[in-house]
Order: structure tokens, then sequence, then C-alpha cells
């Protein structure tokens, strides 16, 4: 009776969890809408969006705090979900989505369009550059899944991509023709979702809802996996084809937000730990509700940004590392108090 009853609570409470999260996303999102450098009637603005009228409210919703609201959540959703499958793929509470180097790849992406001027003809090719990135890391992780290798050939493969990766930028840096381009590009690395359009929605959705879609469908197998690679493969879980899907849906997604926001560290690794306890400790029901934490997280985090008033304003990147270096060693400390 007990064990029946602590079953069916925690069928309630998860979908009351989600819910949650779902509401304190929307919440999230509204708050974001609302606040800016400049005073701003949101309700105004809408009734003119909506009516047609091409008034400065509504063109400033449009153009600017509609694209940063949304970009918030679906970079937050993307961080905190593959969070939750990096670290249940791996078996290891320190993972995080750059561990197989698809991030620190779109970066270099991004900064190649940089260096070579392209991004002087239209932001667009930034994202471009980035997800082409991606694309090109995934390649290799994906090659490297499909011929079997294990999980510690991915990770040593991931850091092989994010240390030339590190070092092509670093080389970028170095050869940049004038000050202004290193730091354009230094600015771009911390990560910010400021002057973003719906244009680079529209570029970046497409394989972020795919990758989504990849990793939300290991969920069973992160389950079994949990027991351990033989148990889950004695279940009948084809591990080549989970790594698969959590290495191309990995690629997929996080290498379209990095391409469109720049690196935001710490989102991945500090929001499936705040969920874990409510979900029983569980890898499948940690994905969904880690992804909505994940873009609260974000969203909130872009809204200090703009509360913090600071001349140049403070980037996202910062912002989220500065909240998540204690939480790590914090992690630290609670790992090794564990230890017997």
């Amino acid at each position: 009776m007990t064990v029946f009853l602590r079953a069916l609570g925690d069928e309630i409470a998860y979908p009351l969890l989600v819910s949650s999260l779902i509401a304190a996303s929307f919440a999230a999102s509204i708050a974001s809408l609302s606040i800016g450098y400049a005073p701003f009637n949101l309700a105004s603005a809408m009734v003119d969006w909506m009516a047609g009228r091409e008034s400065l409210a509504a063109l400033v919703l449009i153009e600017l705090r509609v694209p940063r609201a949304l970009l918030g959540l679906l970079v937050g959703y993307t961080l905190g979900l593959a969070g939750a499958v990096m670290q249940g793929f791996l078996r290891n509470p320190l993972a995080e989505p750059g561990i197989i180097g698809v991030s620190g790849a779109a970066a270099l992406g991004a900064v190649v369009i940089f260096y070579s001027g392209l991004a002087h003809l239209t932001s667009l090719l930034l994202p471009l550059g980035g997800v082409a990135g991606a694309a090109i890391a995934g390649v290799i992780l994906f090659g490297l899944a499909g011929r079997g290798a294990g999980t510690t050939t991915l990770i040593l493969a991931g850091i092989a991509i994010n240390s030339l990766a590190g070092a092509l930028i670093s080389l970028a840096l170095n050869l940049s023709a004038t000050p202004y381009a290193a730091i354009e590009i230094m600015f771009w690395l911390m990560g910010s979702l400021a002057d973003r359009s719906l244009d680079h929605i529209a570029l970046v959705l497409p394989p972020m809802v795919t990758g989504w879609a990849l990793l939300l469908w290991t969920g069973r197998a992160l389950d079994a996996l949990s027991l351990g690679e033989l148990t889950a493969s004695s279940l009948g879980f084809k591990l080549e084809r989970v790594r698969g899907a959590v290495v191309g849906g990995t690629a997929l997604c996080v290498g379209s937000a990095v391409a469109v926001s720049g690196a935001v560290g710490f989102v991945g690794l500090v929001v499936p730990h705040l969920i874990r306890p409510f979900v029983g400790h569980r890898p499948g029901r940690l994905l969904m509700a880690s992804g909505f934490a994940g873009a609260v997280l974000t969203t909130s985090a872009d809204i200090a940004v703009r509360l913090i008033a600071t001349q140049p304003e403070l980037k996202l990147g910062v912002v989220t590392a500065i909240v998540g270096a204690p939480f790590l060693f914090a992690l630290l400390y609670r790992l090794r108090s564990e230890r017997p």
C-alpha cells in the first residue's frame, strides 16, 4: 500500500512539477518583455501590434523584446535539456553540453565569420557559421559513435575538438587586424541575447527542435543506463543508437544555441542538480523538467543583465558564470564529503 501511494504521489508530483516550470517560464518571458532600459508599456505595445499599427512601441516589441525573450527560453531549454542528457548518459555529475566539443566548434564557426568580415554582410551569416561549426563537430563525433566507440572515446574526442577550437579562436584573436575586431569577437564569446531578430530564431529553430526530439527520445534508455551498460543492453536498448542520438541531438540543439547566443556556460551543469531531487533522481524524468528550468534560469539571468545598469552591458555568459562557479565549488565539496 505504501509503495502504491508513493508511486501515485510521484505520478501526480511530476506533472505538477513540469506544469509549475512551464508557468514559471511563461512568467519569466512576460517579465523579459516588460523590462528594458527605457520605460515601456507592454499592454499598449501589444494592442498596437494586434491592431496592425506600426507605432514605436509595437516595433520595439516585435523587433527587440520578443526575439530576446524567445531566445532566452529556447537557449535555456536547450542547455538545461542537454545538460541533463549528458549527465545521465555519461553518469557523471560534472558533465555539461560542451564536454563533447560542440560548443567550442560552434564558437569557432562564428569566429571565422567574424574574422573573415562576412558578419558585416548580414547578421544571419554569424549563426550560420556557428551551425556549420557544430555540424562538423557532430559529423566527427557521430562517425565515432556509429563505429561503436565507447563513452571514453567520445569524451576524449570532445576534449580534442574543444582544445583545437580554443587554439584556433586564440589564433584569430592574436592575428586580428584591429583591436576593434578582437574586442567584437571577445564580446560575442561572452554570450548575449541582445540585438537578435526573429530571423535568427527562424534560422536556428528547426535544428534546435530536431535536437530536442532526439535527446528526449533517449529518456527511457538513460533510466536503464543508470543500472549499467550491460543491464541496459540486456533490456533491449541499442547503445550505439543511444550514443548517436545523444551526440547528434546535442550537436544540433547546442550548436544552434551557441551560434545565436555565444557561449553561455554553467546552465547545463547547474540546472539538472537543482531539479534532480524533485524527480526522484530518475534520469528520464529529469530531461523535460531540466529543459524548462534552464529556460527560467537563462531568461532570469538575461533580465538581471538589463536590471544591472552598466556600460557596456553585462554579458549573459558572465552572469551565468558568476552564479554557476560558486555552485560548482559547492558541488565539488559535497561530492568530496560523500566519498567513503
